[in-house]
């Protein structure tokens, strides 16, 4: 209970940067659904939203608010997500929720990066959370060979497919000092679709949530 006030603290401090008229960006995950919850009762002032995945749409759309493909639309005035990790220099860990593909598509073709979290996913160093790393089937020996020489332990995420269709590798142990570099470093694997790391484009804004309110970073 204490850390769904959190959340919420957070993710309606991010509903009151909202203008009219505007078509916003909208993560996945447990403080994204607080987020969408707050949208309800300004539904009828914005344009609408483009949805980092498909259980995020269907949440759009169960209150009201309009979807939109993001081609459709173009560029963004903000994108407002939760983290798995953040650091204060605002570089995060995503993808538990398994849509850190599409939420970088969204988070790049916005003008801001609002991301929500509660005081708990705060880190001093990301890593202790495992990154997550979309791939193509076909690749997986190879992926985990490549992630395995970089002092990782990748584990294939069981029972799941993105909903881009493709696996994910929950990597394990790794020492992650550059996390600008290591996201580079990651993409360039032959079968990566997207690595977890949010850093060569970090958040714009934290809204760290407690139960007493919000610090913004």
């Amino acid at each position: 209970m204490t850390g769904n006030l959190a959340k919420r603290n957070a993710a309606l401090a991010a509903v009151d940067q909202i203008e009219a008229g505007w078509v916003i960006g909208v993560g996945t995950g447990s403080t994204a659904n607080l987020f969408i919850e707050g949208l309800a009762p300004i539904s009828n002032r914005i344009e609408g939203a483009v949805a980092s995945s498909l259980v995020s749409a269907q949440r759009l759309e169960s209150l009201g608010i309009r979807l939109l493909e993001l081609n459709d639309v173009g560029r963004l005035p903000i994108y407002v997500d939760g983290a798995d990790e953040a650091t204060r220099g605002r570089e995060l860990i995503k993808g538990g929720g398994g849509a850190l593909t599409r939420e970088k598509i969204v988070a790049a073709a916005s003008e801001r990066f609002v991301c929500i979290i509660d005081e708990s996913k705060m880190v001093e160093r990301l890593g202790r959370f495992p990154l997550p790393v979309e791939i193509i089937a076909m690749a997986g020996g190879h992926v985990t060979e490549r992630l395995e020489k970089l002092g990782g332990r990748p584990v294939l995420r069981e029972r799941f497919t993105t909903d881009n269709g493709n696996p994910i590798l929950d990597v394990h142990d790794l020492v992650i000092d550059d996390p600008v570099r290591l996201e580079g470093e990651l993409n360039q694997i032959a079968g990566v679709v997207t690595v977890g790391l949010f850093c060569r484009r970090p958040a714009d804004q934290l809204i760290v949530g407690t139960d007493k309110g919000v610090t913004r970073i």
